[in-house]
């Protein structure tokens, strides 16, 4: 499980398509797809007082022409599908089919000379950092944090640290590249898929260990114990095991991964269909936790984590942009005050930069947001709401045992 880049050729598909007013091959395909919300240049600001010119020009005040209406609607179509096509591969009913990671780990392959790439953004990747930061591994893993490029890829990039507090995207700090996909081609033999985070990477023999999200965390989490700050800290306990792999195959399908079932869903049925699943996953993970403080009783695991980061991005962008619209995790009141639980353990909140979240959706996913304008964050999204009382230790027979091991 691991988070897409879109693939370099999506370049071609920003210019807009071809219409009959031949007015506009005369203008920059640029004009059209800036971003003016943080990109004040003067392209952009002439590139649209030229659309409004010509609208005025062609039909004044009323609304453009049917015909007109219809080619357009026709065009965006077949150029979203298109680019969905690549961005989000489907199957015949429509619905979302995630690609498999191509790089598995071998623990044996492991050295102790690691680096970790992710992406603010990504789930799969937060649960990475979440699992590394929690077993004390920042010194023994060091990451390089990867930006949203404006062509969907994976950038790397010297964002001023504002907040000490939180994470923000950095320059690539062990291979000096500009990207992503320039990290994966310099293992022997190069490589030219999808540059996918988490990306684990062995320094020394310049090679992908692995981009499987849960393969990374399992091996944090038992892997490097001897490197870890808190080696004690067992977040997948052998009496566990079977019990936390129940609910990873509850979760990883229809809430993980259920979310863009419902956001890359290129039929009605098949978002329906996702939608569904979703919405009757959280109400029974609701009833759950109503008398567990965790998934499996009082101890934080994994299955705990790889929920957290999606729960964590639902009110932010998930319920807007992936159109998880049924209902809001506000109104979960055993969910909610469940992601508030993980959210205050230490360490965590510092994994979760939000404005950098939102970016990586809103202006990353263009077939989904074609404006690319990122809207106001949820007040019950911010810090400090999150930081109010959960009130979920006085559930737990051993109180706060996870604070206590860390």
């Amino acid at each position: 499980m691991h988070c897409i880049s879109l693939p370099s050729s999506h370049l071609l598909l920003h210019s807009p398509p071809k219409t009959t007013l031949k007015l506009a091959c005369h203008v920059s395909p640029r004009m059209f797809f800036n971003d003016s919300a943080t990109n004040n240049n003067s392209g952009g600001t002439i590139g649209f007082s030229l659309i409004k010119d010509v609208s005025k020009l062609l039909w004044g005040a009323s609304l453009p022409p049917g015909i007109l209406i219809s080619t357009v609607r026709t065009a965006w179509t077949s150029t979203w599908q298109i680019m969905m096509s690549q961005l989000a591969p489907s199957d015949p009913s429509g619905a979302y089919t995630r690609p498999p990671s191509k790089f598995r780990l071998n623990p044996t392959a492991a050295t102790t000379k690691l680096h970790l790439y992710v992406g603010l953004p990504c789930p799969w990747a937060h649960r990475t950092l979440i699992v590394r930061a929690l077993k004390g591994l920042e010194e023994a893993v060091p990451i390089s944090v990867a930006g949203h490029g404006l062509d969907g890829s994976w950038e790397f990039k010297d964002v001023p640290d504002k907040d000490n507090d939180i994470l923000v995207p950095t320059m690539d700090r062990v291979n000096r590249c500009r990207n992503l996909k320039e990290v994966y081609r310099l293992r022997k033999g190069g490589y030219d898929g999808r540059a996918t985070v988490p990306m684990l990477w062995d320094v020394e023999k310049k090679e992908v260990v692995c981009n499987e999200s849960y393969d990374i965390i399992e091996f944090f989490n038992w892997g490097l114990n001897e490197l870890a700050q808190h080696p004690g800290l067992d977040l997948s306990p052998v009496e566990l095991k079977e019990e936390i792999e129940e609910w990873n195959r509850v979760i990883y399908p229809n809430v993980n991964n259920g979310v863009y079932r419902c956001g890359f869903a290129q039929s009605q049925e098949a978002y329906d269909v996702a939608v569904s699943g979703l919405f009757s996953t959280l109400d029974r993970i609701d009833d759950h936790l109503g008398s567990s403080r965790y998934l499996c009783g009082d101890r934080l695991t994994l299955a705990d984590i790889c929920l957290f980061t999606t729960l964590i991005r639902f009110d932010l962008v998930y319920n807007v942009l992936f159109k998880c619209t049924k209902k809001k995790l506000l109104e979960y009141t055993n969910l909610h005050a469940y992601m508030r639980d993980i959210y205050q353990i230490p360490k965590v909140a510092a994994t979760c930069n939000f404005l950098e979240i939102m970016d990586g959706y809103y202006r990353m996913l263009f077939p989904l947001n074609p404006g690319s304008i990122r809207p106001v964050m949820p007040s019950v999204c911010e810090h400090e709401f999150l930081s109010r009382p959960s009130k979920r230790e006085a559930m737990s027979s051993v109180g706060k045992r996870v604070q206590h091991v860390l």
